[in-house]
């Protein structure tokens, strides 16, 4: 297990994709193995204003970053295991961190170790020391999140401390001699931190032993007139006096040369030898050259190296590096080859495998170039086989050939943009003393013994380091659009450099000015084109290596709602059953069109999701191919959403939806996943279900109301409103309940209209908007009972009667829970009589009747089993445990005013309106 809080907050084996989560995460680690109060955790989440579910939400977050951190071994273990590092402390939370999961705290040891080396004149192994420990970085620390009063104070203290190391790692270099290897970095950093004295006094001194006096004296004239303009003040002694010695050619600053002290700069040169030229009687060269600007793939980098560094006998020499169009394979491979010019004496040459409109070329054609870059007067053979004689016709000639020229020799070959294993396996047979790098855009899972390598799209931090080194200073300067660029191209490394490319093209554009044209999806990819560099172009030609099945495939998947969707999704728009979906999908993961996400603990293993341009793609593909199957491709799918929604919100919230009640009573819509049933996707976990497609749902919503699917609308928002209540998600409540609102009375149907009210009633009180919640229960009410729906009615009253206890009315809200009640009864709702029982009972609590309060709770949880609402259920039990609690430890007074968990999760902290009568909670 490892914990990272130098930059983005991560955890292995899984990082948690929800900020607040990652927050909690953070403010564990931030104060590793020591308690965090449970107010501490909410004041850093929710600031001044905690909703009133704080607590309860917390405990979710709580737990589920337990699972996350077993997410190895797919159990949740109980607390008392030791392998739950989470352990619940009064009055909060502690994080056991075992020495060596925490780069933080191995960036603490480095920094005391190089500190202390610096102290005694080693100042090789303090710039070693140092530079490892800075090594550990990967961004600004703890961001990637919502920073609260904690996080943003540990955040400042370790970035303080990085540029600490930093300037101290910098001035070991100097003593070591570096100036010249200093300069390009310093000048960086100065313009990073333009108050920073120390950085510019060793940029001063770099400059100045390097010869540069007068850029020595004007990189002081910058920060003084830095600090004049933004402080009003002058640099401080130190700093002037430097400039004094400068002036005065001080012999004490020079630098006096003394080898046994010089290394190589902490992160500098691996020193390979630099390469032969191409004569006739050195090795054979044909290679591009190396990407200018190349960031980031250490962990490719440092795999590849091992493969060409590796001399035992019997190992494979074969690396395949995979992964989509633009990932940049080719540039990593190129890059290798560079660097390993010293281990392969006899020759570097790189094949590309296809022809320039992208088509496969073949075997044969590839072993001819092959052949043809080989010869030459420095290459075995040539008195032979070189000059004039043509290459001989056949396949089989020509590997005999090849196999022969290469036979003995220590030659890296680039097989660069395979298209399938039978296209590179006469070229790898052909050359088995050779190294081969093989590129491709597809997995090849075919070929046998080679090493595998996947490339993905660069980190966050990575992604900007690359934007700034190919767009230029206005990139640099920019880096909230840097950022926004970087996610808009889905950190693709060819989207990047086209981006950037484009931004240092035109001067009268700004970086801010790119991230606004590349906001539409629909003009994304047209934007993402300079000259014959073409991001739509690329990703076209592996779209085009699949048959047309599995083109069909990607056009219509792209119609799923980001981030990801399951196997069930899938079969619904694509009209399939199961087994035939998930062919075509894993055929789409096989050419890298598509990615498959492992769901550990998951009820499904995997969900697929695409990159964000080929998202695009797929959408535009789909425009200009077939545009007439979009629509009933997304009914298909909000069908399915609707079904499995409301089996999941039956098992969350028993009898709460009243259109899936009319539904059932009326037989009306009642889809299926096509080759699912509802129970084998939700199975006996509906919270997670919902959470896992929150956002399709939501999708599902709009989509519904764009197509003027009035019913379907409704229906979705309905079934998804008990999930947001669960959860709290006010956000998605208001604006999927907005657009089924709308559609309701677009629709001209008042019972759907008085569902979605009711529930915005509920969400209103949730916001404490209590005119606003009564306004919208007494409305709905209205048009239940015009509707005959009387117990729908009879749980509005229930609702009004929360609003009025919150609001300090308690013989309101008792009479209006009371009618409620009566109401509920007559018409046969045991849902509704719980709700009304729950409203009574909290009355009795605050008006000082506990034992009433004790039965109406009991009746309450015996209403909420008869209909299987566990939720309701261990609520009711809940709540009478903590009231005869208070009652034998502080007697009536104090279970009076006991904090009042008005409904699952939902509690109730103080009256808005305070009354003479009014209780306050807490």
């Amino acid at each position: 297990m490892r914990y990272r809080v130098l930059g983005p907050v991560h955890m292995s084996p899984r990082t948690p994709s929800a900020a607040k989560l990652r927050a909690v995460l953070a403010t564990l680690l931030a104060q590793c193995n020591t308690v965090v109060s449970t107010h501490s955790l909410i004041d850093e989440l929710w600031g001044a204003e905690p909703p009133r579910t704080a607590t309860t939400t917390l405990q979710v977050y709580v737990s589920q970053l337990r699972k996350a951190l077993v997410a190895v071994s797919g159990e949740t273990p109980a607390e008392s295991d030791p392998a739950q590092p989470l352990l619940t402390r009064s009055p909060g939370y502690l994080l056991r961190v075992a020495p060596g999961e925490l780069d933080l705290s191995a960036f603490e040891a480095l920094r005391a170790q190089g500190r202390a080396a610096y102290g005694r004149g080693e100042y090789e192994a303090a710039s070693r020391t140092l530079g490892r420990a800075l090594g550990l970085w990967t961004g600004p620390a703890l961001s990637g999140i919502p920073h609260g009063p904690a996080l943003q104070a540990s955040a400042i203290r370790l970035n303080e401390l990085r540029t600490e190391v930093l300037e101290q790692r910098i001035s070991a270099d100097l003593r070591l001699g570096l100036h010249q290897e200093l300069i390009g970095e310093l000048m960086a950093l100065a313009h990073e931190h333009p108050l920073r004295e120390t950085l510019h006094g060793h940029l001063m001194v770099a400059l100045y032993r390097s010869g540069r006096q007068s850029d020595a004296l004007r990189a002081h004239q910058r920060v003084r007139r830095s600090l004049v303009d933004e402080l009003g003040v002058e640099p401080g002694p130190e700093l002037r006096g430097l400039q004094e010695r400068i002036l005065a050619c001080d012999p004490s600053l020079a630098w006096r040369d003394e080898p046994e002290h010089r290394s190589a700069p902490a992160g500098g040169s691996h020193g390979h030898p630099p390469e032969r030229p191409v004569t006739g009687a050195g090795p054979t060269v044909w290679l591009p050259p190396a990407v200018a600007g190349f960031t980031g793939r250490e962990r490719e980098l440092a795999a590849g190296e091992r493969l060409l560094m590796d001399d035992a006998p019997g190992r494979n020499k074969v690396l395949l590096l995979s992964g989509r169009a633009g990932a940049g394979k080719t540039a990593l491979a190129v890059k290798l080859a560079h660097g390993a010019a010293g281990r392969f004496p006899d020759g570097r040459v790189l094949v590309t495998l296809r022809d320039a409109a992208g088509r496969a070329v073949t075997s044969r054609t590839a072993l001819t170039v092959l052949l043809r870059r080989l010869r030459g007067p420095g290459a075995a053979g040539a008195a032979t086989d070189s000059g004039s004689e043509p290459p001989p016709e056949s396949e089989a000639e020509l590997a005999e050939l090849l196999h022969r020229r290469t036979a003995g020799r220590r030659m890296l070959l680039i097989l660069d943009d395979a298209v399938s294993e039978a296209q590179v396996r006469p070229l790898l047979s052909a050359v088995p003393d050779s190294t081969v790098v093989l590129t491709s855009r597809h997995v090849l899972g075919a070929l046998q013994e080679v090493e595998r390598l996947t490339l993905d799209v660069l980190s966050g931090p990575e992604a900007e380091v690359l934007l700034g080194a190919c767009g230029g200073r206005r990139m640099r300067d920019d880096p909230k659009a840097a950022g926004e660029i970087a996610r808009l191209c889905g950190r693709l490394p060819l989207a990047l450099r086209v981006a950037a490319a484009g931004l240092a093209a035109r001067p009268h554009w700004t970086a801010a000015g790119l991230a606004r044209r590349l906001r539409d999806e629909r003009t994304r990819l047209a934007a993402l084109r300079l000259g014959d560099l073409d991001v739509r172009g690329t990703l076209l030609t592996t779209y085009r290596d699949v048959d047309e099945e599995a083109r069909h495939a990607f056009r219509v998947l792209g119609l799923a709602a980001p981030p990801d969707f399951a196997l069930w999704s899938a079969a619904a728009l694509l009209g399939t059953g199961p087994a035939e979906a998930e062919r075509l999908a894993e055929e789409l993961v096989q050419a890298h069109l598509l990615e498959a996400r492992r769901q550990p603990g998951g009820r499904a293993p995997v969900r697929y999701g695409f990159h964000a341009l080929l998202r695009s793609l797929a959408v535009e593909e789909l425009d200009r191919r077939c545009p007439q199957e979009r629509a009933a491709a997304v009914e298909r799918l909000c069908r399915a959403f609707l079904a499995l929604a409301r089996h999941a919100d039956a098992r969350l919230t028993p009898g709460r939806d009243r259109l899936a009640h009319r539904a059932r009573t009326e037989d009306g819509i009642s889809p299926e996943p096509a080759g699912f049933s509802p129970e084998e996707v939700v199975g006996d976990a509906p919270l997670r279900w919902f959470q896992k497609e929150s956002a399709g749902l939501s999708q599902a919503v709009r989509r519904a109301h764009a197509a003027g699917w009035w019913e379907l609308c409704c229906a979705l928002a309905s079934a998804s409103a008990g999930y947001y209540e669960t959860g709290a998600l006010w956000d998605e409540w208001e604006s999927t309940h907005g657009l089924a609102l709308d559609a309701a009375r677009r629709w001209g149907d008042g019972h759907a209209e008085a569902v979605v009210l009711r529930s915005l009633g509920d969400l209103a009180w949730q916001r404490r908007q209590t005119s606003a919640a009564v306004d919208r229960f007494r409305r709905a009410g209205e048009l239940f009972t015009r509707h005959g729906d009387r117990a729908a009615a009879g749980r509005c009253l229930s609702a009004e009667a929360d609003v009025l206890l919150g609001t300090g009315r308690t013989a309101a809200a008792e009479r209006t829970c009371a009618r409620g009640l009566s109401v509920s009864r007559s018409a046969g709702d045991v849902r509704g009589t719980a709700e009304a029982l729950r409203g009574l009972a909290l009355v009795a609590v605050r008006e000082g009747r506990h034992e009433e309060a004790l039965t109406r709770l009991a009746e309450c949880g015996s209403a909420a089993r008869s209909v299987g609402d566990r939720r309701w259920a261990e609520y009711a039990h809940r709540t009478a445990s903590a009231l005869r609690t208070a009652l034998q430890s502080g007697g009536p007074a104090t279970a009076t005013a006991i904090p009042l968990e008005v409904r699952p999760g939902v509690w109730l902290f103080s009256p808005s309106v305070p009354a003479p009568r009014a209780e306050c909670a807490v």
